[in-house]
């Protein structure tokens, strides 16, 4: 008697299967329901955390700035309306090291309609006034109490900080009144004058005042650069937006000839990307030559130093070098990877066609994408909005700052309201009680810091969930399709919004008990990266080694709970299971059908990275060339651009972005028809009674093994 056949031909099969099984379960019960529980708990913290951020917050105190009483300078419906420019009254002082500390001059600062345009100082006003009161006029409104003339003495003056003892020729810069700058002759000056008096009887000079303006510029540097960026944002909206519409547009094409022609795009693919590196190493080959004829070639990265201005390096020729550099190593790796991998090429082909027969009958797949866009955008808005909100919560807090530092008081809090009188004013002369920032002592203020973190651990776990129910949803569809023995008369309809409801109604719990596995993770490097930066002059050579292995350590987890997760996620969709059950089985599965995977899985993302790559090159090659006024004759690109780099990026970034999320579908396709396909195997042999539910060819090309005929539809 012949022996009966084993449901698996390969050993160690673990489960007993289903004789009946045709396709993901129906009957299905609730998973990880402790987890959804959880998840939902903290949803409903989250949004009461956001309401009362919302009730305690003040996003103007981030747009306007702040005068030394905490008021804001050109708020509306303030005595400060229409004084929207912030004064200091001795910007000499801002070469304090309470700068770089408290990021705050150690000066009194007030709100004026206009900076000031002339020399002038409080002892040539009060005998000028005696022949004009138009000068004291001009003068007063630089000051912090209106006087009908100048009756102080200049001792009484710095003491009470009523008025400043001298003003200089300024501009607006971000808000804030700083010293006209020119240079005449090769020398510094400061409205024309290259020395001046300072009010207190001293001689100054215009690079004394300079270092004074560069302490306060450390402090708004970054704001400077987003101010520019803004503004090329502002130039350049419209045309991001086209690139990113033809980004679109060209993904979605390739998707649709992948069906056809599989094979033929991947050569376009290739070539496509191997000619896009090619114009780039030519393109630094070219701006290399050209600035090596430059007078200013022998200028390099240590000369010029730490630049905020990024378009400083694209000046130098180290810069192009590096880059034409780094090009030829990547035309290179991809041309090695092709003559390494030429014999797999074939395997991954095969599964981009059935990728693409798969897509062609569930093209609502092609969609999908768009809603995950959307639920990532509310994610993210409403986690900026949040931590906005958290921290310009509270009233204004003030702190002693002395102009030397030396004082044993400073940084202690403070009532500017009578505070020259105080026993501080007397131990500490100079100090003054200025605004340093938004708080108070209720217990919401007190763990505002807590709220933050908090704040970025739920949009972390938000951000895991949207992507997990997304692959989730997608794993079902797709497996609708392998497990329907006649396609496409065998697949359900609306498989993909049958799968989505699923994994919501069924799978809440489960997706968030992956996600906040994933969540942890993310957490920790993000407090890693936090710890190095503030410790990084504190670091000795042992605890930079293991900062080194931590950062590896945690990438590397990442990167394999992502892959473990997404195929437990294919097999929930397919079994109903909960997480630990489906990661257990995805696991087990994957280690028996290990070659196959590495094979599948590295050749098909290859593929499919060059297809990203060819996406977004050329998007940024036309950006550049547009960006760059390079297409005047076809097409009049911006006029003026503060960084052309920034739009250029934006595209590109957007364009690779936009692809992942077309292509995403492909992967996820691909892997969820490997994943089945090593089920199905495990499952059936072949014969009439127990059928491959994968076409012939696909399985010979996976499998090499002859198959017993079978009445299928490919």
């Amino acid at each position: 008697m012949a022996k009966k056949r084993k449901p698996s031909s390969i050993k160690g099969a673990p489960r007993a299967y289903d004789p009946h099984f045709r396709g993901p379960v129906v009957n299905r019960s609730c998973t990880d329901v402790l987890c959804c529980v959880i998840f939902i708990l903290f949803i409903m913290a989250y949004i009461l955390l956001g309401l009362a951020a919302w009730v305690n917050g003040d996003p103007r105190r981030v747009a306007y700035p702040t005068d030394s009483q905490g008021y804001f300078c050109g708020q509306k419906g303030t005595p400060n309306e229409n004084k929207s420019i912030l004064f200091y009254f001795n910007l000499l002082t801002c070469t304090s090291p309470s700068v770089v500390v408290n990021l705050q001059c150690p000066t009194t600062q007030i709100c004026v309609s206009k900076c000031p345009e002339r020399f002038l100082t409080y002892m040539e006003i009060q005998f000028k006034y005696k022949n004009d009161s138009k000068y004291w006029t001009y003068y007063s409104q630089f000051c912090r109490t209106t006087f009908l003339k100048p009756v102080e003495t200049l001792s009484q003056v710095l003491l009470d900080n009523d008025c400043p003892s001298a003003i200089y020729p300024s501009k607006p810069f971000l808000q804030r009144c700083f010293p006209d700058f020119s240079t005449k002759n090769g020398t510094l000056t400061v409205g024309n004058k290259t020395v001046f008096d300072d009010g207190s009887g001293k001689t100054r000079n215009a690079a004394e005042l300079r270092r004074a303006a560069n302490g306060i510029n450390k402090a708004l540097d970054a704001r400077a650069i987003g101010v520019k960026v803004f503004e090329d944002y502002a130039t350049t909206w419209y045309w991001i937006l086209i690139g990113l519409t033809i980004a679109m547009l060209l993904s979605w094409m390739f998707v649709m000839l992948l069906r056809f022609t599989a094979g033929l795009l991947f050569w376009i693919f290739t070539f496509g990307v191997i000619g896009i590196i090619a114009y780039g190493i030519w393109r630094c080959y070219l701006e290399y030559s050209r600035l090596q004829e430059h007078p200013g070639s022998q200028l390099n990265v240590y000369t010029i130093g730490i630049q905020t201005d990024i378009s400083m390096y694209f000046r130098l020729k180290q810069t192009w070098f590096a880059l034409m550099v780094i090009l030829c190593l990547l035309e290179l790796f991809i041309i090695l990877m092709l003559i390494f991998l030429r014999d797999r090429i074939r395997i991954s082909i095969a599964l981009l066609k059935e990728g693409s027969k798969a897509i062609g009958y569930i093209p609502s797949t092609l969609i999908y994408p768009a809603l995950t866009f959307f639920f990532l955008s509310v994610c993210i808005s409403y986690w900026a909005v949040v931590a906005l909100y958290l921290a310009t919560s509270g009233a204004p807090i003030y702190k002693v700052i002395a102009p030397q530092g030396r004082c044993e008081h400073e940084n202690k809090t403070c009532d500017p309201v009578g505070f020259n009188s105080t026993e501080i004013a007397k131990a500490c002369p100079g100090a003054q009680c200025h605004f340093a920032f938004y708080g108070g002592k209720s217990l919401y203020h007190q763990y505002i810091t807590t709220f933050q973190l908090l704040n970025l651990f739920v949009f972390l776990w938000l951000i895991n969930f949207v992507i997990a129910l997304g692959q989730c949803a997608l794993a079902g569809a797709f497996a609708s399709y392998y497990w329907a023995l006649k396609k496409p008369d065998d697949i359900p309809p609306y498989p993909l919004f049958t799968a989505f409801g699923r994994a919501i109604r069924y799978h809440t719990g489960s997706l968030a008990f992956g996600s906040l596995i994933l969540a942890i993770i993310q957490m920790f490097r993000l407090i890693l990266e936090y710890m190095d930066k503030r410790l990084q002059k504190a670091q000795s050579n042992i605890s930079k080694f293991l900062k080194c292995c931590l950062r590896c350590c945690f990438w590397c987890l990442e990167k394999a709970v992502k892959f473990l997760n997404r195929n437990a996620y294919v097999m929930m969709a397919i079994y109903g299971k909960n997480f630990c059950k489906s990661a257990r089985d995805a696991f087990n599965l994957l280690m028996r059908n290990i070659l196959k995977i590495a094979v599948m899985d590295r050749v098909t993302d290859f593929v499919l990275i060059l297809g990203k790559i060819l996406v977004a090159g050329c998007i940024g090659v036309l950006a550049f060339l547009l960006f760059t006024k390079r297409l005047p004759v076809i097409i009049e690109g911006p006029t003026s651009l503060n960084y052309y780099w920034v739009p250029l990026l934006t595209v590109i970034v957007g364009s690779y972005i936009i692809a992942h999320g077309f292509f995403s579908v492909y992967a996820m396709c691909i892997e969820t028809i490997f994943i089945c396909f090593c089920e199905d195997l495990e499952r059936n042999d072949g014969s009439t009674e127990k059928p491959y539910f994968i076409t012939p060819t696909l399985h010979g090309i996976l499998n090499k093994k002859q198959l017993v005929p079978q009445k299928q539809k490919k």
